[in-house]
């Protein structure tokens, strides 16, 4: 249950454990013996969700239920990229609170065990629409979804993070300067190509950090592809993949989810609504979907969100050259990831094509 997972009805795909994320199972199952309802020390059928770019991820079946793992992948990794610990110290930071999240049962940080640390919590039955945009059901299942998400949202921005235990998951404050440096910095260490969008955009957010700060619980990926829907009902009843969770900005992750509306389709036509003249009945416009999460989080429209849509889409982008670099690299969860080359670098013009028009 990653991002980017291949589906069929909606339902994430199961496939054998693939040759570059294999581990010792047999070790897993003795690790998990008396840590786990329904681990006695025996086999357990392992299984991996195909698709997904970051965080390889899996599920158990026991004799008790179903859980599922996620591990960092293999290989050598960027510093601070793919914090498992921190996920599960988030997701477990949030549980009983108005978002969603699934159980957390046990983090294990020893690579001797699997090679690398990993955590492990209960699998959530539901539905899961890939990327960012629902094109199946009716209108006014859409609608609903929509809301959801944005009342999701909502309530993670308003969860007390000092009363949750998050006081020192990250430093409150000069939340955007930090973060438009530390993408900048992943962008300059991934980088194996000369692309003067990537560069001019950093350069201007540099130059237009907003002025206010105010710490909040962000995602980080908050969209329709990282959450489970309700088996039936157009409801989410789990967020999932919160390796870049942090305390931030609110209207960061706000414009992230807007992002939906400056994407084109792309190749399966899930990515993006930007260009079409006739989106899904039911999907909000960007306005209706900012107005939905100010209502639910009791805040004015914001007037500044394009500079923080223009740093969502160039932090998007060095997340996935970073994703072609792993992929060169022989590292990616998905062998499709060779071919991002252009999915980031079509970004990249975009965040530069946005801030050019907040300029004006």
């Amino acid at each position: 249950m990653s991002a980017g997972a291949a589906l069929a009805d909606g339902v994430p795909v199961l496939v054998p454990v693939l040759d570059n994320h294999r581990f010792d199972e047999a070790a897993l199952a003795r690790y998990l013996a008396g840590r786990l309802p329904g681990c006695s020390g025996e086999a357990i059928t392992v299984r991996q969700f195909q698709g997904g770019q970051s965080n390889p991820t899996f599920h158990l079946a026991t004799a008790a239920g179903d859980y599922v793992l996620r591990k960092k992948p293999p290989g050598k990794l960027l510093p601070s990229a793919h914090a498992v610990e921190r996920e599960f110290r988030v997701m477990q930071a949030l549980e009983g609170s108005a978002v969603p999240v699934p159980r957390m049962r046990l983090l294990c940080e020893d690579e001797a065990v699997i090679g690398t640390p990993f955590f492990v919590m209960d699998h959530v039955p539901g539905r899961i629409f890939p990327d960012r945009v629902m094109r199946s059901g009716t209108a006014a299942e859409r609608a609903a979804a929509y809301a959801d998400l944005a009342r999701v949202l909502a309530a993670l921005h308003r969860v007390d993070w000092q009363a949750a235990g998050l006081s020192d998951f990250s430093r409150p404050g000069r939340y955007m300067e930090r973060q438009v440096q530390r993408w900048t910095k992943q962008w300059e260490a991934v980088k194996v190509e000369e692309m003067p969008a990537m560069d001019r955009t950093a350069a201007w957010l540099a130059a237009h950090l907003p002025a206010d700060d105010e710490p909040a619980i962000v995602h980080g990926d908050f969209r329709l592809g990282n959450v489970i829907l309700h088996e039936r009902e157009p409801r989410v009843v789990a967020v999932l993949d919160w390796e870049l969770a942090t305390l931030g900005h609110p209207l960061a992750d706000l414009a992230y989810a807007c992002l939906t509306y400056h994407l084109p389709a792309g190749p399966t036509g899930l990515t993006g609504v930007q260009g079409e003249a006739a989106p899904p009945a039911g999907i909000p416009t960007e306005a209706e979907f900012v107005a939905e999460y100010c209502r639910a989080a009791e805040r004015p429209v914001p007037a500044e969100l394009q500079v923080f849509v223009v740093f969502s889409m160039f932090r998007l982008a060095s997340i996935v050259a970073g994703v072609w670099r792993r992929a060169l690299d022989g590292n990616a969860a998905d062998p499709r990831a060779i071919g991002y080359r252009e999915r980031y670098r079509g970004m990249a013009e975009r965040a530069w094509d946005i801030a050019q028009q907040v300029e004006a």
